[in-house]
């Protein structure tokens, strides 16, 4: 009987000496600490708050476990992932890309997006073709970057390549230098790239210095998996309801929409044209409640801010209204530009009201714009083929992928409106949300200083914004 005790006792003060698994302290503490990277493509100051594809992930997973998330941004790159080898953040999500040398260090979770890294050159530079043209010229990443260990690998092969790693820079402004040839070259990951070219005119991407390479948050090496186990449990949720791709197309689905010309012509009428008619759309914002500026970006792509805009089927003015829609909103005159630009923002709200009240924004947004554009049936059939797919008809992601159907035999046939260019619709949303954002961009560069976010300003969305 005493030795029973004995050893019971003992098993209860060994117990008492291992620490409850990490997940049961960070819920215990009630915070998730992550460090993180200020940047377009991570976290960053919107319009509306903070965002970004890793914000929004963050806070995904820390509601998932019950706890609030704390951001913590060191004052450069290299400084990031010391933050978790040394317990002072959970984990970090910063866009880190998986390499063997930071497998040695951390313990990686699920991978949730791929990139490639890019070689970026300024246009009507000579375009570099292979690694020996880098050698010789003024090459500059981000310190303890993927970037850097791939040069320190092509090292062994081209001893005479050579860079610098400046502190207290993030990949935009390396992508800025190349923009202001102060430097030759930079490199970027793909995601980087494809953000910030629309803002950053001459950047060109020279060539794939790698493979596809894998993204994912980072941890420490430990024996406790419970943090690990609960990554993999959030991240193979969304990636299977389709939570992931509905966040990766908010934020990329419509980065590539511009071509150079038509960015560039873009930021010459805001310039020339918008200050015309800039009143006007911010009267109608107080009155719909919608962005002045999101108004605008409809008004481009309707008419290129042409008050005289006339297409072949007979839609006119600025918001390239058709006689029943003007008739309907109470537009008498389709060139005046104050009841064109009126009359538009009303019809949006006439759609606005049909779409069902479950859909949240900003997917109730991108559906009444696809709805405007094409029509309110047209749409509802796309998200009638949408929910026979199997997929979200509620979520804007899996719509616009069946919305193009609509032109094919197969599938307009068996819903009732019938045909329609179904990608046209598509495209008219991602070219209306690159124009707010570059609107966005280009105002606050001409902003006075005083009125600046100190946080680099939101390149995507937020999903409040609207």
């Amino acid at each position: 009987m005493r030795l029973s005790l004995y050893v019971i006792s003992l098993l209860l003060l060994a117990s008492c000496s291992i620490p409850p698994p990490l997940i049961d302290r960070i819920k215990a503490g009630g915070e998730l600490v992550v460090a993180t990277r200020n940047s377009g493509t991570t976290y960053y100051e919107g319009s509306d708050g903070l965002t970004g594809l890793e914000y929004d992930l963050v806070q995904q997973f820390a509601r998932e476990i019950g706890v609030k998330a704390r951001f913590v941004i060191p004052k450069g790159f290299e400084e990031l992932l010391p933050l978790v080898t040394r317990g002072e953040a959970h984990l970090a999500a910063a866009g880190l890309t998986i390499t063997q040398a930071r497998e040695t260090r951390l313990r990686f979770g699920p991978s949730y997006q791929e990139i490639t890294q890019q070689v970026v050159y300024r246009g009507g530079k000579r375009r570099p073709r292979k690694v020996e043209d880098l050698i010789g010229k003024s090459i500059e990443v981000l310190p303890d970057s993927s970037h850097e260990e791939e040069l320190h690998r092509l090292l062994k092969e081209y001893p005479e390549l050579g860079w610098s790693s400046p502190s207290d820079m993030e990949s935009e402004d390396l992508l800025q230098r190349v923009q202001d040839e102060k430097i030759d070259y930079t490199i970027a990951d793909s995601n980087d790239v494809a953000v910030n070219r629309r803002f950053m005119q001459n950047i060109r991407v020279a060539f794939d210095l790698t493979k596809p390479q894998k993204l994912a948050w980072a941890m420490a090496h430990t024996e406790d998996s419970s943090l690990f186990d609960a990554m993999q449990t959030f991240f193979g949720r969304i990636h299977k309801d389709g939570t992931l791709a509905q966040l990766i197309e908010r934020y990329y689905g419509h980065v590539d929409r511009l071509n150079f010309v038509e960015s560039r012509t873009f930021l010459k009428h805001i310039e020339k044209r918008l200050p015309k008619y800039e009143t006007l759309f911010k009267q109608t914002s107080d009155e719909v409640g919608i962005d002045w500026q999101m108004l605008a970006a409809i008004g481009y792509q309707e008419s290129h801010w042409n008050p005289n805009a006339k297409s072949p089927t007979g839609v006119r003015g600025i918001m390239m209204l058709t006689r029943n829609t003007a008739k309907q909103v109470k537009v008498t005159d389709r060139l005046d530009p104050e009841q064109s630009i009126t009359g538009g923002a009303r019809y949006l709200g006439i759609i606005e009201k049909k779409i069902p009240k479950r859909i949240e924004e900003p997917d109730r947004f991108w559906m009444t714009l696809a709805g405007y554009n094409v029509g309110f049936g047209h749409l509802e059939d796309a998200r009638i083929i949408t929910q026979r797919q199997g997929a979200n008809p509620d979520k804007w992601a899996d719509v616009k992928k069946h919305l193009p159907l609509l032109s094919r035999k197969k599938w307009y046939s068996t819903v009732k409106h019938g045909y329609a260019r179904g990608q046209e619709p598509v495209n008219y949303v991602d070219n209306i949300r690159a124009y707010y954002e570059l609107l966005k961009w280009k105002q606050l560069q001409m902003a006075p200083p005083n009125e600046k976010p100190e946080l680099p300003y939101a390149l995507s969305i937020s999903p409040d914004a609207l």
